[in-house]
C-alpha cells in the first residue's frame, strides 16, 4: 500500500441517508446539455430533517457529480414530462414562469427556485454485480401539495435479467470475447 497522510483526516461516523418521500426542494444549479437535449438539474432539500443534505454531500465528495441531480429531457417524446416540471416550478414560485419556450426559456432563471420532488427507491446492479438501491426523482409537484403525495414502491430490477457478470483475467483485466474485427484504433 502506498503511504498516506491521515494527520488531518476525521474518522467517519454514522451516515444518515435521505429516505424516500415528498420533499420541498431548491434548485441549486442547471446545466444545459444541448447535444443530448437535456437539462441537468441539481437540487437540495430545502426544509425538514434532510435540509442541505445534497449540498453537504457535494462539498464532502466533489466527484459525486450526480448526487442530488437528475435529467429533464427536452426531446420531443419527453415534452409532457418537461411540461410537468415547468408547471411545478411555476406554481411553486408565485408569479415566476418557466415554460421552456415563448415566455421564459432561460434555464439559469431556475436557480434558487423551489419545487416539490417525490424521491423513490430503485434497485440497480453495481459495477461489481451487487444488487443495491438508490434514490431517484419519481415526479415533480407544486410545493403546496407535499402532503398529498404518494411515495412509490421500490422499483425492482427485472427479475428475468441476470446480474451483470464481471470476469477478470489473470492480470486483473476484463476478458472480452467475440468478434474477430481487431482493435478499432
Amino acid at each position: 500500500m502506498k503511504r498516506v497522510d491521515m494527520t488531518n483526516v476525521q474518522e467517519s461516523g454514522e451516515f444518515k441517508s435521505v429516505t424516500p418521500g415528498a420533499y420541498i426542494c431548491k434548485i441549486c444549479a442547471v446545466e444545459d446539455v444541448p447535444e443530448k437535449e437535456y437539462l441537468k438539474v441539481s437540487y437540495d432539500i430545502a426544509a425538514g430533517e434532510f435540509a442541505g443534505y445534497y449540498t453537504e454531500t457535494r462539498k464532502a465528495h466533489p466527484d459525486w457529480a450526480w448526487s442530488g441531480a437528475y435529467v429533464k429531457s427536452y426531446k420531443t417524446k419527453a415534452l409532457p414530462m418537461l411540461k410537468r416540471f415547468c408547471s411545478a416550478v411555476s406554481k411553486s414560485n408565485g408569479s415566476y414562469i418557466f415554460d421552456a419556450g415563448a415566455i421564459n426559456s432561460d434555464e439559469q432563471t431556475l436557480v434558487g427556485k423551489k419545487i416539490g420532488l417525490v424521491l423513490g427507491d430503485e434497485e440497480y446492479y453495481s459495477n461489481s454485480g451487487e444488487l443495491r438501491t438508490r434514490l431517484y426523482v419519481a415526479r415533480e409537484f407544486p410545493i403546496d401539495q407535499v402532503a398529498a403525495q404518494k411515495i412509490p414502491a421500490t422499483k425492482k430490477v427485472d427479475s428475468g435479467k441476470p446480474a451483470p457478470k464481471t470476469v477478470t483475467g489473470s492480470e486483473g483485466f476484463m476478458q472480452v470475447s467475440g468478434g474477430d474485427e481487431g482493435v478499432p484504433f
